[in-house]
Parts: C-alpha cells; sequence; structure tokens
C-alpha cells in the first residue's frame, strides 16, 4: 500500500501526501479566444503563464478602446469562435494558413490570421488595466462595426510587452490577459444539477463561464478546495466567484432575465454563506484558481486533459472562511 501511495504521488509531480481517491474527475475544458464570446469544449488545453493558452487573448473594444463585455453587449453571447484542433496541443506553433474563424447571425465569417504581424494600438482598457494590444485590422474591425451597430476594433493582447496582474491581495505575482480577475475558473456538475433542482427552469452550465468543469463531487464542494491536483499540475482556490450579471444572459439568444440569480439569492449568498461579510446581494457561484507552475519557466508537461482525475490536497474549513 505505501508502495502504491509513493507511486500515485509521483505521478501527481511533488512530495505531497496525496489522497487515495480523486475528489472529482475534469468533465470539460473551455476556452474562450474572445472575451465574452461562446466558449470552444476542447479535449485538452495547455498552461501558460497567463492560463489556458489561447483564453482570452482577444477582446473587441468600443471607439475608444474600452473592453466590450456581455454586461453592456449581450450580442455578443451570439459570436462563436473556431481555431483549428492542432492548436491546443502542447507545443503547436501556427503557420500562414492558421486563423481564427468568427461567426455570428446574419454575418459572413471572419478570419483572423494567427501568425500575422499586427499594427499596434494604444489606450485598450479592461476594468482597472490600460495598456497597448495588436489591432487585428480593418476587416475585422469592419465586421464588429457592422455586427453591433457602432464603431468596434478586435485587438489581440500584446504578450511580450504587455502584464496584467492579478489582484494580489488574492493571488500574489500572477497574470492575465483579458480575462476578468484570474487565470481559471472552476465549477462542478453537481453544483450545476443542485441548482436546477430548485429552479423552475433548468440554466446550461454555459451561463457561468467555466474553464474547467469537474463532476463526481458533492454540490459547491469547489468552493473549499484550496489545493488540488490535476496531471501534475498544482491548482490553488484564491476566490469564490462573485457573479455578475451575465449568468442571467441566456446565451442561446442574447436575451437578460432574472435567473438564475434570483434563486441563488437565497442560498448563494454572502448572508447565507458568509454572514460575517457584509455585501448581502452578493451571489457565488465557482471557484477561481491560479497554476502555481505558471509561475516558472516554461516546461513540457503542463496540460490538462478530459478525464483527468482531481485530488483535493487541502480544504478551506468552511465557506465564511475562503476567500471571496
Amino acid at each position: 500500500m505505501e508502495k502504491a501511495a509513493g507511486f500515485l504521488s509521483s505521478l501527481l509531480g511533488g512530495g505531497e501526501e496525496v489522497p487515495q481517491e480523486p475528489a472529482a474527475t475534469v468533465r470539460s475544458i473551455l476556452i474562450y479566444p474572445i472575451k465574452s464570446c461562446r466558449g470552444i469544449s476542447v479535449p485538452q488545453a495547455p498552461i501558460t503563464s497567463t492560463g489556458f493558452r489561447w483564453d482570452r487573448q482577444w477582446v473587441v473594444v468600443n471607439s475608444k478602446g474600452r473592453a466590450y463585455t456581455q454586461r453592456v453587449k449581450p450580442k455578443l453571447a451570439l459570436v462563436e469562435v473556431e481555431m483549428p484542433p492542432e492548436a491546443f496541443a502542447e507545443e503547436w506553433r501556427p503557420t500562414a494558413d492558421s486563423y481564427l474563424v468568427v461567426r455570428a447571425p446574419g454575418m459572413d465569417p471572419l478570419k483572423i490570421p494567427l501568425s500575422a504581424e499586427q499594427a499596434i494600438i494604444n489606450d485598450v482598457s479592461v476594468w482597472e488595466w490600460s495598456g497597448s494590444a495588436y489591432d487585428e485590422g480593418a476587416e475585422a474591425a469592419e465586421w464588429f462595426s457592422s455586427y453591433f451597430g457602432n464603431p468596434s476594433r478586435l485587438v489581440r493582447f500584446k504578450e511580450g510587452s504587455e502584464i496584467r496582474p492579478t489582484n494580489p491581495d488574492y493571488a500574489q505575482g500572477y497574470k492575465i490577459m483579458f480575462t476578468d480577475c484570474f487565470p481559471f475558473l472552476m465549477a462542478s456538475q453537481g453544483s450545476l444539477d443542485a441548482l436546477n433542482e430548485v429552479l423552475k427552469e433548468p440554466v446550461p452550465m454555459n451561463r457561468f463561464r467555466p474553464n474547467i468543469l469537474v463532476d463526481g463531487c458533492h454540490p459547491y464542494s469547489e468552493d473549499l478546495w484550496k489545493t488540488i491536483k490535476i496531471n501534475k499540475l498544482t491548482f490553488q482556490g484564491v476566490k469564490l466567484c462573485n457573479r455578475c450579471k451575465v449568468p442571467t444572459i441566456n446565451q442561446e439568444n442574447g436575451i437578460l432575465g432574472t435567473e438564475p440569480t434570483e434563486t441563488l439569492l437565497t442560498f448563494r449568498s454572502d448572508e447565507v454563506l458568509r454572514p460575517s461579510h457584509k455585501n448581502k446581494r452578493q451571489v457565488y457561484f465557482g471557484q477561481n484558481l491560479v497554476c502555481k507552475e505558471s509561475l516558472s519557466a516554461k516546461g513540457k508537461g503542463r496540460i490538462i486533459k478530459v478525464s483527468d482525475p482531481v485530488y483535493v490536497l487541502e480544504r478551506f474549513p468552511s465557506s465564511d472562511e475562503a476567500p471571496a
């Protein structure tokens, strides 16, 4: 038995004592190349210094360089994004024939070269951050301007020179591209199933836009996961995900409603989960994560796959003590 435990520990890539049984299994991996647009379900995804490769690497901005999100442009929910399937292999590099393809109702497909040199645009802003980015050009600008009915441009994060740090109060030393706050968002199928049991009309997981969907655990158990291992990689739960109005937007038609937030307020609010905290109207679904290995120099094997087991190494004592 001790030899088996030692072998399992070596497979997980560390000297920590690991549980004999996984707490869950990776059910889906989802990448959102353009911020607030539809995600891509992939069988595996390499991990970079900013999260999954390609995740939120692009964003649509207005004439002042301010990022669009579904909060103000719910039509983003209808924009589909396609990438070459091989783009999610660990060492893949784009060629002259590699494209990001964008589709939306009433629009011809838009093809964005993945290897072309782009001009630089300044004063791009996402929430508190501002900096320069690559401008994807006039054709993309015309496409998105036509779709939204006002001047818009598609820009790509300028990894070589720009740094957008995570909030150091929760995750010191980590960085992201155009995602809201943290590199990864995890949610469980059990949590969604439990929510749907109390909703009048069930909602799909795309309302919550996770990167890592796990299955096989109790509802909302991910709230308490402080340190987990997936395929030799160490992830840390840094903040419960407080939800904006995006989960109330139907991702199939872009129409805003009131659910599931109204129901979540009855049992997933600060008032219920975290009574010692002040923001009583905030609701939570999912856990924000960082990956410890993303801080170090590049190396092979930094990839997770669908069906990978999830091992919980450390838990928060209670939801009230989990960061939020």
